[in-house]
């Protein structure tokens, strides 16, 4: 059994200055990858027989937590657990538990995560008792037969299952959806619905060239210029100015009261206002999800008890991020645009 990750007293530290970028935009918020294990194998995210990291290769929790800590002391307000799937890492409420002190000084606003559901149902309560108010959970078709196909091996009663238990403890939820031409393209207007019609929001997402996952992306590709097109002649989707502190921008939908954010990587990128870095799970620091260019963060980490190493090569790292990415998928570019896989960096 994991023991829980020793908390790091930050009011002895001295202050530090905020992270900003070349571009002069404040990075307020942190992805980390906890594992980049899943139990599903989504085929927009992973081939069917991945091989995954030797678990020496991962940061301890209390590794995680020392890393998150110290991005905290710089100035990250929200903080996203992801994968993978976050929930199957072996002792991963003890890092929600440590971390969960930050919400209770006010150093930072929020703790989530992004989920696929499965493990949901037994995680829940657990959540919300530390300080998680909301989550993501990724959600692409509600038919079960190709939920399986789309997941190769999940189960979509044990996700919805998951969803209305998060509901019961009082978590809020919302759907994350990839639009994935020919296989959901017909049920986006049904899952807007469903999910509107139980007080969620809906998020949809173009599929991204990471990795690859055994299919072609042209083929999965489908631009959500198109579905919004489409949704528009069922709906009246109002501009509003709603932030969550990621890349969707949204609308509300007149005819259900819900909220449609849309993740546009590919038909226009969300760089200019890019808030965010992202950590693997074995401490490699990504300051943009669509180039290569990383730092490790593990080496200096484990090189010292002082985080000044650690800071120095954040610090290092930042300066490095770039103003945007370069996706693109057409019939030129087929490929991945990167060799790693989604479930490295969590999305």
């Amino acid at each position: 059994m994991n023991a829980a990750p020793q908390p790091i007293d930050l009011s002895r530290e001295a202050p530090r200055q905020p992270l900003v970028d070349p571009f002069a935009r404040a990075i307020s918020y942190l992805r980390v990858s906890v594992t980049d294990r899943c139990d599903f194998r989504c085929v927009y995210c992973m081939s069917e027989d991945m091989a995954f990291l030797p678990k020496a290769d991962l940061l301890t929790l209390e590794e995680l937590d020392r890393v998150c800590s110290a991005f905290i002391s710089r100035g990250v307000r929200k903080l996203r657990l992801t994968g993978g799937e976050p929930l199957v890492r072996r002792g991963i409420m003890t890092l929600f538990a440590s971390l969960s002190r930050h919400l209770r000084t006010g150093a930072l606003e929020e703790l989530t995560l992004t989920t696929n559901g499965s493990q949901l149902a037994k995680y829940a309560a657990e959540l919300k008792d530390h300080g998680v108010e909301r989550v993501n959970v990724s959600l692409d078709t509600l038919d079960p037969d190709k939920f399986r196909a789309v997941t190769r091996w999940g189960d979509l009663a044990r996700v919805i299952g998951g969803i209305d238990a998060a509901q019961a403890v009082g978590l809020k939820v919302k759907i994350n959806a990839v639009a994935l031409k020919g296989v959901n393209e017909d049920e986006i207007a049904g899952l807007l619905e469903w999910s509107h019609g139980r007080g969620m929001d809906l998020t949809l997402i173009e599929v991204m060239p990471l990795g690859d996952v055994g299919e072609a992306r042209l083929d999965q590709y489908l631009p959500l210029s198109m579905v919004r097109g489409r949704l528009s002649e069922r709906f009246t989707l109002d501009e509003i100015d709603h932030r969550t502190g990621g890349p969707a921008r949204y609308v509300r939908v007149a005819e259900t009261g819900g909220r449609l954010g849309f993740i546009t990587p590919m038909t226009h990128n969300f760089c200019e206002s890019c808030n965010r870095v992202r950590l693997t799970c074995t401490g490699t620091l990504f300051m943009c999800l669509g180039q290569e260019d990383a730092a490790d963060l593990r080496t200096p980490l484990r090189a010292s008890e002082s985080d000044e190493a650690l800071h120095a090569a954040i610090e290092a790292a930042v300066a490095r991020k770039p103003k945007g990415h370069d996706f693109v998928i057409d019939r030129r570019h087929t490929r991945p645009a990167l060799p790693r896989h989604m479930s490295v960096t969590g999305g």
